[in-house]
């Protein structure tokens, strides 16, 4: 009976030990928690809670949660039987994240467990930048890899759900597992950049990195040596061992002409005896070499009239046409504006650390009745430059558009011009929110000064989002 005894003990010991440990874990745990029972008293609060409220432990255990916590809801999670996550709750001034979630047994609610997970918002914001802190660095180290390797873009990145842009994107899908070459034609600033990069990512070529070249931004007398090489010695100053070509760097891989109506006719020659040999000779070179690429070119010019004008190589253009892939200008397509400035916006709060979230309907509307002559890059532009001169503001409006862009849609016909609706509301909600931060907030004086209730003052308010 004795032993009995003695191995209870030891069993009650074990059990009392366990139950500190568990209390110790309670009292020094980060967040604030405190737990309550069917009729909302109180039964355990850790002792970071009770010194943020900055009362005695004691003092609270079985006393109703009211009474204790500030602008609590343990009371109605109970009774409702809902959990409440991150709730704003303010306490003794400061602005809280709460979680708050019930206690079920047997299928009643016997109690509720409330969490304090930031204890102001601007603790909120610090682990908010933490964070995106991190994902920039991790992107920083993506996009560094990705440029050793190549190019990051692929057919994801093409942002558009119009039948135009999905034609587009299903052709370059069928083409690039092939060795065929491509011409991508297209308006400037429409992405023939994004599909050349697509292309290669999608190609079995991936693995080696897309070689680019814009024919219009070397001069002529460099481009011969920018895409052949040269031998060490073979002009003067020349680098000593010579240096590889753009056709040699891309052996095995994919070559990205850009602006191939720029080429000039002596190279253009050159570059149709590339394609047909598959063989490259370095300037001063006494030896051919073998090369195994694939080209895509691009171009915004019509290479059919300019072969017609003998500016450009017909044997050339039949070479480089045998997949013509034609990327539609932003015009043809806006349809996709809207999902356009969804990923600028996204783009560029990350690049920019701004917290910018949407657009207002009249602004997004003035983007859509534009022609964008400069395609997605000018919008692209656009977006920054309404980034650019946004306050504390979290929607681009109209007020950041540019003033000729605004101008334009103004003199378009008025079947295309704004609806008067949206330019209406668009004023309201600037007047509002003008005389709300004028009168502090005071949401009498504010009415007053516009001369309505404040119950229509109330209601735009609703109406618009506004926050006071």
């Amino acid at each position: 009976m004795k032993r009995i005894s003695e191995e209870m003990l030891k069993k009650l010991e074990e059990v009392d030990n366990e139950l500190n440990l568990y209390r110790t874990i309670f009292d020094i745990i980060y967040n604030l928690i405190v737990v309550v029972d069917h009729n909302g008293l109180i039964r355990m609060m850790n002792q970071r809670y009770c010194d943020f409220l900055k009362i005695n432990k004691k003092d609270a255990i079985g006393v109703h949660v009211t009474k204790v916590i500030e602008n609590t809801r343990m009371h109605l999670v109970i009774k409702t039987g809902k959990e409440e996550v991150g709730d704003v709750q303010e306490i003794m001034g400061n602005k809280m994240i709460a979680d708050r979630f019930p206690i079920v047994h047997d299928g009643k609610v016997i109690g509720a467990v409330g969490t304090v997970i930031f204890k102001d918002l601007a603790e909120l914001d610090m682990y908010v930048k933490r964070v995106s802190k991190m994902e920039k660095e991790i992107e920083f180290f993506k996009k560094e890899l990705k440029k050793a390797l190549g190019n990051d873009d692929t057919f994801e990145t093409v942002i558009g759900n119009s039948e135009e842009i999905l034609k587009a994107v299903s052709l370059a899908k069928r083409v690039s597992d092939t060795k065929s070459s491509v011409l991508i034609l297209g308006e400037s600033g429409t992405g023939k950049g994004l599909f050349a990069n697509a292309i290669h990512n999608a190609s079995p070529r991936s693995e080696y990195p897309l070689i680019k070249v814009n024919c219009a931004a070397i001069p002529a007398e460099l481009l011969e040596s920018e895409l052949f090489g040269y031998e060490s010695g073979a002009f003067t100053g020349a680098q000593k061992g010579g240096k590889p070509g753009k056709f040699e760097l891309a052996h095995k891989s994919t070559i990205f002409l850009d602006e191939i109506g720029d080429m000039p006719l002596n190279m253009q020659a050159k570059l149709l005896k590339v394609i047909q040999e598959k063989e490259i000779e370095r300037i001063g070179g006494v030896r051919g070499k073998d090369i195994d690429i694939r080209i895509i070119a691009a171009t915004n010019q019509n290479l059919e009239e300019m072969v017609k004008n003998k500016t450009f190589r017909e044997d050339l253009y039949y070479r480089l046409n045998v997949i013509k892939l034609v990327v539609p200008s932003l015009r043809s397509r806006k349809e996709d504006v809207p999902l356009l400035v969804e990923y600028i916006i996204k783009k560029l709060s990350k690049e920019m650390d701004r917290f910018v979230t949407e657009i207002t309907p009249a602004a997004m509307e003035c983007l859509q009745e534009y022609d964008w002559p400069g395609n997605i890059r000018e919008l692209e532009n656009v977006i920054e430059r309404a980034f650019n001169l946004m306050d504390k503001e979290a929607k681009i409006e109209l007020k950041h558009l540019p003033p000729s862009l605004l101008q334009k849609n103004r003199d378009r016909s008025l079947s295309n011009t704004l609806s008067l609706r949206h330019i209406i509301e668009e004023v309201e909600k600037n007047a509002i929110e003008k005389h709300l931060k004028e009168t502090m907030g005071n949401k009498y004086q504010t009415s007053q000064r516009l001369g309505i209730s404040r119950t229509s003052l109330y209601e735009k308010i609703n109406r618009y989002q506004i926050k006071v």
